[in-house]
């Protein structure tokens, strides 16, 4: 399946097949895909992108799947945008947005989740479980729908209104959960013989996540930037450092990394991540999500600390769209009280 060699566990180094993978590790060790980079290095070049297709599965030679076998919604080679209001509002040179919210599903978990449904489609699974409450419910809804796939997504009750109608919307099988998410998880894992919970293909995802750093390096043109804050897990940070890797033992960028920055509304207050979500909004003109304000904040703070200098390039990864937590931003913006006319939308109707 695909060009990957082999699976590797980060912990004690066995090797497996792809379908070997399915039950992961006895040691708990994570899988990671691992390549022929000597090999892909004689075949692959930087001037081969020039006629290659233009989303993340441009760089299918380092993908677990290949373009063949993939199910896409055209998700990835996503926009660098100049944040010139950013800049004057941090005191910075040069700030660019990664903005993901153009992907299908409006997250970055697009990249993830088309690498995670060509996989299973490739090991046979027809039914997919995930726990979950946000971009990743709506992204695995929607590519399990491209793939012909039944996704099966456990979420709390109490889950954003807009995520269960995406989901359901997108076809989902979507079950309300009186729990957290720990209990959510625990019904995910309930998997039967021809389902498979998305965690046991959390190394193909990552492979998806890992295309942004592609997409950053080729879009400066190999030149990398002197900082990337994200707001994702460790799971994206292990993408991220991989990808960096793979770009230097392909010998398409020079010495040297970004520093990397992961930021959530938990590591600032959440009122602060929503002013600067706000704040980013009406300076460039892109909604984002509460965690692309904790990233501001972050960018803010490695400027006053001195962790970055004014005349640093810096990228800003905007994981998603803000739409997506709408009920979030309600809470500077209540409609209640609201005139007649507003109700109406300011419609002047007849009498």
């Amino acid at each position: 399946m695909g060009r990957a060699t082999d699976l590797r566990c980060s912990r004690c180094a066995k090797t497996f097949t792809t379908r070997e993978a399915r039950n992961g590790c006895e040691c708990g060790g994570r899988l990671e895909v691992v390549y022929d980079l000597k090999t892909i290095r004689e075949t692959w070049r930087k001037e081969d992108l020039k006629s290659a297709h233009g989303d993340m599965w441009r760089y299918a030679p380092v993908l677990p799947s290949s373009v063949e076998e993939a199910v896409t919604l055209v998700e990835g080679w996503t926009p660098l945008v100049r944040a010139r209001g950013l800049e004057r509002e941090l005191g910075a040179q040069e700030i660019w947005l990664k903005d993901e919210s153009r992907n299908p599903a409006g997250s970055m978990e697009a990249r993830r989740f088309s690498a995670i449904t060509s996989s299973a489609k490739g090991l046979g699974v027809r039914k997919l479980s995930m726990a979950s409450d946000g971009s990743a419910a709506s992204a695995l809804a929607a590519y399990a729908a491209a793939a012909e796939l039944e996704a099966r997504i456990y979420m709390p009750r109490h889950a954003p209104q807009s995520v269960f109608i995406e989901c359901k919307a997108l076809g989902a099988n979507v079950r309300l959960v009186d729990g957290g998410m720990d209990d959510c998880a625990r019904l995910a894992g309930e998997t039967r013989e021809d389902s498979m919970e998305v965690e046991a293909l959390d190394a193909f995802g990552r492979e998806g996540a890992k295309t942004l750093v592609y997409e950053v390096a080729e879009q400066f043109g190999w030149q990398v930037p002197d900082a990337i804050v994200h707001s994702g897990d460790e799971r994206d940070a292990m993408a991220f450092e991989k990808a960096w890797k793979e770009l230097e033992e392909l010998n398409w960028i020079g010495a040297g990394r970004p520093r990397t920055v992961a930021a959530q509304p938990g590591s600032v207050q959440n009122e602060e991540a929503l002013d600067q979500a706000l704040l980013m909004a009406r300076c460039d003109g892109i909604f984002p999500t509460l965690e692309t304000g904790a990233c501001v904040a972050a960018a803010r703070g490695m400027l006053r600390d001195g962790k970055a200098k004014p005349e640093n390039r810096i990228v800003i990864v905007n994981a998603g769209a803000g739409l997506k937590q709408i009920e979030k931003y309600a809470t500077r913006y209540s409609r209640q009280g609201a005139s007649e006319q507003d109700k109406l939308g300011g419609l002047i109707t007849p009498r």
